[in-house]
């Protein structure tokens, strides 16, 4: 059997970590719907494995004290290759509570990942291995293929929005171990295929939208650069043809005064012509006189034309080349006309495709941000029924707890009750038995006071109603409110606010006033001929 490379073993174990902390913490963020903080498990997880991967195969930096390892340097080194790091790796400088590397470049991994640009400064570097070479062993996992992998699920996070808080805490002193509990599959997970499925669809559909918009936002740009350069080179022709046309100007009035002056020549050599024809003709008068005179005289006149017509000739040539020139830039002229509409067309239809596009461009986002709400309500109607179906579990559990305190009550209060059932029927047999004989003796001893009371009352008798005005206790006035009430013993009139006693007798249902005199009964009295 061929012996693997424990190098490449490390780099699939740590290539697999990778995978499936990012898809871990993709689908789990999916499935919260919520922005994720610094506390949540799969994400510090995901930090942990991340660390891990970056320090494979890095190459030991030897200390005045003792040999160190840190995966900050690599990092740092991001600033250098992409422009917008400088941002971030500033403000890990700046941060008061990092005291180690190590805590930089955990503060660098959490602030890349809320800019949402930690693939793209990754993808930055590894693709410079020349100046990782410097920080990493040639069988590092940032100096193969894994690395480029990682990098490319890293595009994924994307999706994911994070608000950690790096100030303030202690990122110095964190251990980074790895929890496999996490990544172990359970029978939820096979219960929940169609809504990964479901999740990843969408996110391919985000994922393929994202980099449409990016392909196009590429195309913007460049069609940008494309209208900022001809509008450039129209300026330029502009300019180009102001600069001719002044040219053509300056031609102009140099071929006027070159007519000019060949006018004032043709005019002088017209005169010479003339002074010379009369001074031929005075000459060959002369020659008549002297042949030999009027030869060499003819000789000086003949070669004196010549010279004049050569003259003629070379300014009548120069008159062609400067017309056949002025020709030239007239088409020239028009050739510049004609490129210049032509690119001006060009420069219009350009814009258009740049409406368009700038069109598309507004329809894409317009559809991601529908399907990013109908995620969102799905996400929030999912929510809503795990907590409905959680409110309904426990309110089960309490009604099944509040059944079975019922019934225990119910049992309990049963039994209290035929106890106190027991203890009422007895109490109420020896209490009636108590009221029967306490009756018995009351009707004994009223019969008897009735009898001394109408023994008393023959040998007395009660005054008249017009003779009883005022009450013998309150000395007031009777009226309707005020009720006569006559004792029977002793003969006295009382009101009926002050006859308040009474007394309650088994043969009548209300209770009977008594005279606070002699106690004895007391008799309303309701007319005057009452006896």
């Amino acid at each position: 059997m061929a012996v693997k490379d424990p190098t490449a073993v490390e780099r699939a174990n740590l290539l697999n970590m990778a995978k499936l902390s990012i898809k871990g913490l993709i689908e789990s963020a999916l499935s919260f719907g919520r922005t994720l903080d610094s506390d949540y498990p799969p994400l510090q997880q995901f930090f942990v494995v991340m660390e891990h991967c970056l320090k494979h195969g890095l190459k030991v930096k030897k200390s005045f004290l003792s040999y160190n390892k840190t995966i900050w340097g690599p990092l740092e080194l991001v600033e250098k290759l992409y422009p917008e790091a400088e941002e971030i790796a500033a403000s890990v400088r700046d941060l008061p509570g990092l005291k180690t590397p190590l805590g930089r470049a955990r503060a660098w991994l959490r602030l890349a990942l809320m800019q949402k640009k930690m693939a793209d400064y990754l993808r930055s570097l590894i693709i410079q291995r020349d100046l990782l070479s410097e920080f990493y062993e040639y069988h590092a996992l940032m100096m193969e293929e894994e690395g480029a992998v990682i990098v490319g699920l890293l595009v994924g996070l994307n999706v994911i929005d994070a608000n950690l808080c790096v100030k303030g805490e202690d990122l110095d002193s964190q251990v980074g171990v790895i929890d496999f509990s996490l990544y172990l599959k359970n029978e939820d997970d096979i219960g929940s295929k169609e809504r990964n499925v479901q999740i990843a669809a969408i996110l391919d559909q985000k994922n393929y939208v994202e980099e449409l918009n990016r392909q196009l936002n590429s195309t913007v740009s460049s069609l940008h650069a494309r209208v900022d350069s001809l509008e450039k080179s129209n300026t330029k022709l502009i300019e180009e043809l102001a600069i001719a046309k002044n040219n053509i100007i300056k031609l102009q009035e140099e071929n006027h005064q070159l007519r000019s002056e060949n006018t004032l020549i043709l005019m002088k050599t017209q005169h010479h012509l003339e002074v010379t024809k009369v001074d031929v003709e005075a000459e060959l008068q002369t020659y008549r006189h002297s042949r030999q005179g009027l030869d060499e005289m003819y000789n000086e006149a003949r070669r004196q034309l010549r010279e004049e017509s050569q003259l003629r000739q070379d300014i009548e040539n120069e008159l062609m080349v400067q017309v056949s020139m002025k020709h030239e830039i007239e088409l020239a002229m028009k050739l510049l006309e004609k490129d210049i509409h032509e690119k001006q067309d060009t420069l219009i239809g350009l814009r258009q495709q740049l409406d368009e596009v700038k069109a598309i461009n507004i329809e894409m986002y317009q559809k991601l941000q529908v399907s990013e709400d109908a995620m969102k309500e799905k996400n929030e109607i999912v929510s809503r029924l795990e907590d409905k179906t959680n409110q309904i579990t426990a309110t089960m559990k309490q009604l099944e707890q509040r059944l079975q305190q019922a019934e225990k009550s119910q049992m309990e209060a049963e039994n209290e009750d035929k106890k106190f059932k027991q203890e009422c029927m007895s109490k109420s047999e020896n209490l009636q038995k108590e009221i029967s004989r306490k009756e018995k003796q009351l009707s004994k001893l009223k019969i008897e006071d009735i009898k001394e009371a109408n023994k008393a009352l023959q040998g007395q008798v009660w005054l008249k109603d017009k003779e009883a005005t005022h009450c013998k206790l309150c000395e007031k006035e009777f009226s309707l409110s005020k009720r006569k009430h006559h004792c029977r013993n002793c003969g006295e009139i009382f009101c009926n606010a002050c006859s308040d006693n009474e007394l309650p007798l088994p043969s009548s249902p209300k209770p009977v006033r008594v005279c606070d005199s002699c106690h004895a009964f007391l008799i309303q009295r309701c007319s005057s001929n009452m006896p």
